[in-house]
């Protein structure tokens, strides 16, 4: 159902949100899950709410999230300048239909990234013109500054989902840019985090996925730390589950890498598996992801002569990508830093054993180093080659780690869990907002 088609729609009777049933507004900007975490979160978060008996309406742009069945999405175009195969396209003539369109433009002409501040002020007029709906408004992470003014702009209280300040990104980027027209195009198109560091002083509650996030919003951010609140996600465990009948296949590692940016710390793996390759020649890496046709990463492959022992994949379904995990024998997180890292609670949770660095908050994901996975420091393609290493070679090692990183993964990370934690988030939010309480 498109946004227009919603606020044409007739009103329909609303209850105060009380003890029972939420009605919910869960807005994203980029919901698409396989352009990275967010559109897991949103089409796992609103699959366990609407479980739990809350009404779940997604409200979402272009790329729009992949959702499961009870879960309706209301569709808020934008002109999608960024898609495939045409990105960053010129919109023709008739394709416009207001400023907002225009800014959009304009922003992406000069470099930057409008998509958070434009998708905000448009479901800010898709909210406002369906004032009474929703018992609660929750944004993943747009931070735009339509989202301000409370609930008398929204029409319902309002609960950000941060899952990590992007300045880290920008600064990642920033050390590693070449030259100072690279660092300038990335100054530029990071522009939007200005505006998400302002709006995000400003919130009443703010909802994030680790404790290191958390810190990491107060530092980087400047946001009270009495307003965040920290609820664990996780693995649908059901999905990422063991099987025996996969086969193991020999020298297999997988990993997940959405983007080739420094960041996800790719590159330092190729290094390692370059490394590695030299003692165990079966060792291969699949990785879950698009392969850039340049850049650090494609550059890595061609030097260390590694065209054959690398292979991207991208498009596959859910069993698929389940299967490749339980197929390798060591998943690896190579992130030089990550808000939370679904990818090490997904794998550990097929008992797969997992390799994965300290950065950010991986460690609280993948617990103890030696306990349930092999930790090492990032950025450090030897020791992340010996760790690789060790795991190959240990039958026994793998084993153990494989089990004990899924009885983890069920213990502290899973979507249930996660659902009931931020549905007490809305109540709290909603109960303030009655009581005129203001933090």
């Amino acid at each position: 159902m498109t946004a227009e088609a919603i606020e044409a729609s007739p009103r329909q009777g609303v209850t105060a949100a009380g003890d029972g049933p939420l009605r919910i507004a869960l807005l994203t900007y980029k919901g698409n899950p396989f352009c990275g975490g967010q559109g897991v979160y949103v089409r796992h978060l609103s699959r366990e709410l609407a479980r739990l008996g809350h009404t779940v309406e997604v409200i979402g742009s272009q790329p729009y999230p992949t959702l499961d069945e009870g879960v309706p999405l209301t569709e808020i175009p934008s002109l999608d300048l960024y898609r495939s195969p045409d990105p960053f396209r010129t919109p023709k003539r008739e394709e416009y239909r207001d400023w907002i369109d225009a800014l959009e433009v304009a922003t992406m002409w000069t470099g930057g990234f409008p998509e958070p501040l434009t998708f905000s002020l448009r479901a800010r007029r898709l909210l406002a013109a369906r004032r009474g709906d929703f018992d609660v408004v929750h944004d993943n992470q747009t931070l735009g500054y339509g989202l301000l003014g409370g609930p008398r702009a929204l029409g319902a209280p309002l609960v950000t989902t941060i899952h990590h300040p992007i300045t880290v990104d920008r600064q990642l980027e920033l050390d590693a840019a070449a030259d100072w027209k690279r660092r300038a195009s990335v100054r530029r198109w990071y522009a939007f985090t200005r505006m998400q560091k302002k709006v995000a002083r400003r919130l009443p509650s703010v909802l994030t996925v680790s404790g290191t996030s958390r810190q990491e919003i107060v530092e980087h951010l400047g946001v009270r730390e009495d307003r965040i609140e920290v609820v664990h996600i996780g693995a649908d465990t059901d999905l990422w589950s063991p099987d025996p009948s996969v086969a193991e296949i020999p020298g297999r590692i997988v990993t997940t890498s959405s983007a080739d940016v420094p960041l996800k710390g790719l590159v330092f793996l190729i290094e390692a598996l370059a490394k590695l390759r030299t003692e165990n020649p079966d060792a291969h890496l699949v990785v879950v992801g698009k392969r850039a046709e340049d850049g650090p990463v494609a550059q890595a492959i061609e030097r260390y002569g590694l065209d054959g022992a690398v292979e991207f994949v991208k498009g596959i379904s859910d069993a698929e990508l389940v299967d490749l995990y339980r197929s390798a024998q060591v998943a690896c997180v190579p992130s030089l830093y990550e808000g939370f890292s679904l990818p090490a609670a997904e794998g550990m949770a097929t008992g797969t054993p997992l390799v994965a660095t300290t950065g950010g908050a991986i460690p609280e994901v993948a617990g103890p180093d030696g306990e349930t996975c092999l930790a090492v420091p990032p950025g450090d393609a030897g020791a992340l080659a010996a760790a690789l290493g060790r795991v190959l070679g240990d039958l026994d090692l793998r084993t153990r780690l494989g089990a004990a990183g899924r009885a983890r993964v069920l213990a502290n990370f899973t979507w249930a869990r996660a659902a009931q934690g931020t549905a007490e988030l809305y109540r709290e939010a909603v109960a303030r907002q009655g009581a005129g309480v203001r933090r």
